[in-house]
């Protein structure tokens, strides 16, 4: 009898011990989706790279949206103009594709740069609008990475080769193509038949079973209505029954109307940057070449954000409790241009020192000061009592303002992080309801620092 009670205890223990939240089964409806929670680790990672990589890199004019602009219904000039002047009479866009190579394309090399980037997780583009697969689609005959030009499998050289430096993995994919004939028929039908999702959605299945990205970065979600992709039921898929159904994370772009109202993180529009806190998770998706997201050969130095912008961008995005996607846009050949490959660096090197007021943070009751320009407030998840500011002009006379934190003589504490990591103890004081800080210029090649605050305490007006 008391083996039997026993074995009860000890079964007893084990189903109170079962996390009940992965039996939570979701319904192909937005109200049952946006209730699942997202992984932890997106909000966790705050930065990661984006990638935009395919057949517009071969003409590296204007955008990544090149075959739109010069064949799509309203051509633009400069691109038809562009084609006339470089490519024989007749030209056609598939032609491109023998000319995307990859032929210099290390995904080790690329690897090695996003982690020394600091970022945390890196998204690829499987497919952009123009249909031409990175990974031998078999709904994509012949066009794809593997049936012509690189003949190989782009996606999965490089989703190793990121694993391999503890980076997570994630995977952009266009829904829509703009001159599939399957998608052009249904758009005439206004999306009452349903040719190309047969085509387009067993990709992202295809996708998701071969190389278990922990994000999926739908694109092209605008003119069919979910009734048409039928995005409900395939997410209600990846979260109930996928291989990565615990860990994967999912935008807003599935159909039309979700945009910046369901699915995972909001999006919103590109480069989104809402300046005030979000109820939902955020991504501000940016580029470091303000005009295109795709490479550009004709781009110049003025057309790249400094790296001094691209702090201030990593930090007031995180301020706001959003994570920030990275982009660059690789040659035909497989190279990153060495701007981009610098900005990255620089970015890494400041996370390096500065990393835990980017990393695990959440929001501070202030995102920003009230008095001092451009300083931004972090709070670690760990630990409530820290604050961070971060300040991205040093202050005149070495003497820091500002006029939303103050302290107590006896318990608060003011550090500086210095280039080293290390922290340095400051004087401080308040003097007309602001807290008065002496810093210390310990290099003039930082562009941002940091401020470590124990026990601050928020002011309010």
């Amino acid at each position: 009898m008391k083996s039997i009670c026993g074995l009860l205890l000890i079964a007893l223990i084990c189903l109170i011990s079962i996390d009940f939240a992965s039996f939570t089964h979701y319904e192909p409806n937005w109200d049952s989706l946006d209730k699942r929670p997202l992984p932890e680790w997106y909000d966790d990672a705050k930065v990661g790279i984006f990638i935009h990589w395919g057949l517009f890199s071969v003409p590296a004019f204007g955008s990544e949206w090149f075959w739109w602009y010069w064949k799509g219904t309203e051509p633009r000039s400069d691109y038809i103009r562009f084609m006339d002047e470089n490519f024989k009479p007749n030209f056609s866009y598939p032609e491109f594709a023998p000319s995307f190579t990859a032929r210099h394309f290390d995904p080790d090399q690329w690897g090695q740069l996003f982690r020394d980037s600091g970022a945390k997780y890196v998204v690829l583009t499987s497919k952009h609008h123009e249909g031409f697969t990175l990974w031998p689609s078999s709904t994509s005959w012949n066009w794809n990475s593997m049936d012509v030009g690189p003949k190989r499998d782009l996606i999965g050289d490089l989703a190793a080769a990121v694993r391999g430096y503890n980076l997570t993995f994630g995977l952009y994919h266009s829904l829509f193509e703009w001159f599939n004939p399957l998608y052009v028929k249904d758009k005439e039908n206004n999306f009452t038949t349903r040719y190309f999702p047969a085509k387009t959605m067993p990709e992202l299945t295809d996708l998701v079973l071969r190389y278990k990205p922990d994000v999926i970065w739908s694109d092209g979600e605008w003119d069919g209505p979910d009734s048409y992709w039928g995005s409900t039921k395939w997410i209600a898929w990846l979260y109930n029954e996928s291989p990565v159904k615990d860990s994967v994370v999912i935008n807003d772009r599935w159909a039309r109307g979700t945009l910046c109202q369901h699915g995972g993180f909001l999006t919103c529009t590109d480069r989104y940057l809402p300046g005030h806190l979000m109820p939902r998770k955020w991504e501000n998706a940016m580029t470091l070449d303000r005009n295109s997201w795709g490479y550009v050969s004709t781009s110049t130095l003025s057309d790249y954000v400094s790296f001094k912008e691209l702090v201030d961008l990593v930090a007031k995005t995180v301020s706001l409790g959003g994570n920030i996607l990275i982009n660059v846009g690789p040659t035909s050949e497989g190279i990153i241009a060495p701007i981009m490959q610098e900005r990255l660096k620089q970015l890494g090197n400041w996370l390096s020192i500065n990393g835990e007021a980017i990393y695990k943070t959440k929001p501070w009751v202030h995102q920003n000061d009230s008095f001092a320009q451009n300083v931004y407030y972090t709070q670690p998840k760990s630990d409530p009592d820290v604050v961070f500011a971060i300040f991205m002009d040093w202050p005149a006379n070495d003497i820091l303002e500002l006029g939303s934190v103050a302290g107590d003589p006896f318990f608060t504490k003011v550090y500086q992080i210095t280039p080293d990591a290390s922290y340095k103890t400051l004087d401080w004081a308040m003097k007309n309801e602001k807290m008065v800080i002496k810093t210390q210029l310990f290099s003039e090649n930082l562009t941002a620092w940091v401020l470590k605050i124990e026990r601050a305490i928020p002011l309010y007006f």
